[in-house]
């Protein structure tokens, strides 16, 4: 499932294709094809992200204090894709439940686990089930309080997208890692100054990923090149401490990565430097 910073990037780049104009909204596979057509015309006027979570805002007439506003809310989920196009559209290719089109550019997306339109309140209600953001710059306090109170451990709370939203497993991993914090401890056994740093690393660490669309966490002692290694190949695209490194060494310290399971989720980390 993509994480945060993917979706964040994703809203860049459709505010750069599409807002302000006017797009036209089909759903090639019928699936959507109700949504799509209550929004079918009308000017995309922002992309917007919360955590995994994706909002299209399209509004009618003018001026802005009497349009019509609609937000399609897009979840990807595990197998969803969302493709933007600098040019024009063909023929859709496969099971398009969404198309965005202008003269000069597209964008499909397919196998979202939800694609839908939402009045005002109904977007509202989405983001109040969801936590703080690190890379909308939201406060932190609700959230890290909340994770100071439990007794669960840190690496579930983490991914508990109605705690911290945008977190996945990568920078669940690494930034524990990185605060040498085994994900196993219980969030209320944590200094609150700790968490503090936890949530300004994944600030810094999350924003990066926005900008580069890679998730890099590994600092510059630890780079392949400082090291004499080879670059790692992984689909995520970056260079990690620990994430799906089981049974390899440490960067830092050379004793092997481990591996359990938490939640029904794989978890990687460092016996040695977060023990």
């Amino acid at each position: 499932m993509p994480e945060g910073h993917t979706i964040h990037r994703l809203a860049g780049e459709l505010q750069e294709c599409f807002g302000g104009t006017t797009v036209s909204v089909t759903s090639p596979q019928g699936r959507f094809a109700e949504g799509a057509a209550l929004v079918d015309g009308s000017q995309m006027a922002s992309a917007q992200a919360h955590g995994k979570h994706l909002f299209l805002e399209f509004v009618r007439g003018s001026p802005p204090e009497s349009c019509h506003r609609r937000w399609v809310h897009v979840h990807l989920g595990l197998y969803g894709k969302l493709a933007i196009h600098a040019h024009a559209a063909g023929p859709p290719v496969g099971a398009v439940r969404m198309r965005l089109q202008t003269p000069t550019a597209h964008a499909d997306l397919r196998g979202p686990t939800s694609c839908r339109v939402l009045d005002e309140a109904e977007k509202a209600a989405v983001h109040d089930r969801l936590g703080a953001d690190p890379v909308r710059g939201d406060d932190p306090t609700a959230a890290l309080a909340r994770i100071h109170r439990s007794r669960s451990p840190i690496g579930v709370l983490l991914m508990d997208q109605s705690v911290i939203a945008g977190v996945g497993n990568v920078y669940r991993a690494e930034v524990l890692f990185r605060a040498g914090i085994d994900p196993a401890r219980p969030g209320c056994e944590i200094h609150p100054d700790v968490l503090q740093d936890i949530w300004a690393d994944l600030t810094v660490l999350m924003k990066a990923g926005v900008e580069t669309g890679r998730i890099d966490t590994v600092r510059a002692e630890h780079e392949p090149d400082a090291m004499g290694r080879p670059p790692r190949v992984d689909d995520h695209g970056g260079e990690v401490y620990v994430y799906r490194r089981r049974g390899q060494p440490c960067h830092a310290c050379g004793t092997d990565v481990r591996r359990r399971e938490a939640a029904g989720r794989n978890v990687f980390w460092c016996p040695r430097c977060q023990g």
